[in-house]
C-alpha cells in the first residue's frame, strides 16, 4: 500500500461492500460525475478497435446506479503484459491515466507470473488482455483523471465463495490470483456462492488505494453507483464510490501534483545496468529517471538513481531498481509537481509524422520523431525540426473546424 499524498487532496473512496469489479469501478465513477464522451475520448487514443462503451440507468437491491456496458469482439484476445504495456504507452494517455493503467496491469502481471511459475514478462493474460478489461483499467484511470482524484483509498475487500469458470477452467473463489492480489490488503469472506471480487477489480484497488478502511474525514462532492450485469439475492449488485476533498482547504489552493522521489546510492554497478535501469523505469510508467554521480563513503565514486513518478507506482518503481541494481535499500520522498499544461500533437513533414509538444508558450517537435524522419528523408535534424515546428505554427492558425467521431451503435443490454 502507498501511503497518501499530502493535504488537501481530491480523493475517491470505494466503498466495496458487496462487490467490486472493473466495470463497476468505471461505473462508480461514471455515476459521480465522470462525463462518458471524455472517457470515450481517452479510450479512443488506445490503438485497439472493436469496442464500445454505453452505460444504463439500473437499480440494483433498490439502489440506483450507472452500470458501464462494454461491448468487444466475441473472440478470446490473448495479450502478453508487453503487448498491454506498448498500447497503453502509445496512445499518450495524460501522465497520471498512463501511470495507473500500468500499474494496475503491472500488478496483474506480477502475481499471474508467480501463479503460474514464469517471469511478469512472459505471462499472457486471458481475461484480463481482452478488450472488455483494458476498456475497464484504462476507462478507470481516465475517469479517476477527468474526476481530477490525486488519491485513491478503499474499504475493506469481500470475497465469496464455491467455485468461479475462468480460462484456466473451474477455480476456487475466490480465485487464487484475486487472493495474491489482496495479500496486505483488509479482506473478509462472506457466505455467497458468487464471484464478488474479480482479478481486475482486485488488481485496480491493490495498484491504485493508498489506504484501505471506513471513509476518510473529507468534504463530500459527490457519490456514485456502478452496477454488476444481474441483481444477487442477498446484495446489492454495486461498488460505491465517494468523492470529496480532504485535509486542509484553506490557503493559496496552489497545491500539485503528488509525487513521490525514489532514492539509491550505488558503488558497484557497471554503466551498462545503469543505462537498463533508467529505461525499465521509464518504461513502467516513471514520469523521469536521471543518474548523478557522488562520492560514497571509503572516498568511493559511485552513482545516485533518482525516480520521480506517482506514488501509485512506488512498490512497482522500488521493486524493479532493486532487481536491476541489485541495491539492498531505497528511500522515498513524498513530493508535489507542477507540470506546465502541454498537448501533444502530430504534424506532416516530408510524407512522414511528427509529433510536436506545445505548452508554456513554446513548441518543441519529439526528438525521437526528428531523428527518425532525418534517418527517412535524409534532411538535417535540424531541418526535420524546424519544419515540424512550422507546420504546427501554420495548422494553430486555421480556423477550427468541429468534428465529431460517429458513435458505434449500443449493444442490446446483456
Amino acid at each position: 500500500m502507498i501511503p497518501p499524498p499530502g493535504p488537501a487532496q481530491n480523493v475517491a473512496w470505494f466503498h466495496c461492500f458487496s462487490v467490486i469489479a472493473g466495470d463497476m469501478a468505471l461505473g462508480s465513477l461514471l455515476d459521480a460525475g465522470a462525463d462518458v464522451e471524455e472517457v470515450r475520448q481517452l479510450l479512443r487514443r488506445v490503438p485497439f478497435s472493436g469496442w464500445d462503451l454505453q452505460t444504463e440507468e439500473v437499480l440494483r437491491g433498490g439502489i440506483a446506479c450507472t452500470r458501464a456496458v462494454v461491448s468487444a469482439p466475441d473472440d478470446v484476445v490473448v495479450r502478453t503484459h508487453a503487448n498491454i504495456v506498448d498500447l497503453v504507452k502509445g496512445a499518450r494517455l495524460p501522465p497520471r491515466v498512463e501511470a495507473r493503467s500500468l500499474a494496475v496491469f503491472a500488478v496483474l502481471a506480477e502475481v499471474e507470473g508467480r501463479l503460474h511459475r514464469r517471469s511478469s514478462g512472459q505471462v499472457h493474460f486471458h481475461e484480463v488482455g481482452g478488450h472488455d478489461a483494458i476498456v475497464d483499467v484504462v476507462g478507470t484511470a481516465s475517469a479517476l483523471e477527468i474526476l481530477g482524484i490525486d488519491d485513491v483509498r478503499a474499504s475493506a475487500i469481500a470475497t465469496g465463495t464455491g467455485m468461479v469458470r475462468t480460462a484456466h477452467g473451474l477455480l476456487p473463489n475466490p480465485a487464487p490470483a484475486v487472493v495474491r492480489l489482496l495479500q496486505g490488503v483488509p479482506s473478509y469472506g462472506r457466505d455467497v456462492p458468487v464471484e464478488l471480487t474479480t482479478p481486475t477489480g482486485a488488481a485496480i484497488v491493490a495498484a491504485l488505494a493508498s489506504s484501505f478502511g471506513p471513509m476518510p474525514a473529507m468534504e463530500v462532492g459527490s457519490t456514485g453507483f456502478g452496477a454488476g450485469s444481474r441483481d444477487l439475492d442477498d446484495l446489492p449488485n454495486c461498488t460505491q464510490v465517494v468523492v470529496g476533498t480532504t485535509g486542509p482547504v484553506s490557503g493559496s489552493g496552489d497545491t500539485g501534483q503528488p509525487v513521490v522521489v525514489l532514492e539509491a546510492n550505488l558503488d558497484d554497478v557497471t554503466g551498462e545496468q545503469l543505462a537498463h535501469a533508467i529505461q525499465s523505469l521509464l518504461d513502467a510508467g516513471a514520469h523521469d529517471a536521471w543518474i548523478t554521480p557522488v562520492v560514497m563513503k571509503k572516498g568511493r565514486p559511485g552513482h545516485t538513481i533518482h525516480v520521480l513518478a506517482d506514488p501509485s507506482l512506488r512498490e512497482t518503481l522500488r521493486d524493479l531498481i532493486r532487481l536491476n541494481t541489485g541495491t539492498f535499500g531505497v528511500r522515498a520522498v513524498a513530493g508535489e509537481r507542477w507540470p506546465a499544461a502541454r498537448t501533444i500533437e502530430p504534424v506532416d513533414v516530408a510524407g512522414h509524422p511528427v509529433n510536436v509538444k506545445a505548452g508554456g508558450g513554446r513548441i518543441k517537435a519529439e526528438f525521437d520523431d526528428v531523428a527518425r524522419v532525418a534517418a527517412q528523408t535524409g534532411l538535417a535534424v535540424s531541418e526535420v525540426a524546424s519544419l515540424a515546428e512550422q507546420a504546427w505554427r501554420e495548422r494553430a492558425r486555421e480556423p477550427e473546424t468541429p468534428t465529431s467521431a460517429p458513435e458505434a451503435p449500443a449493444d442490446d443490454p446483456a
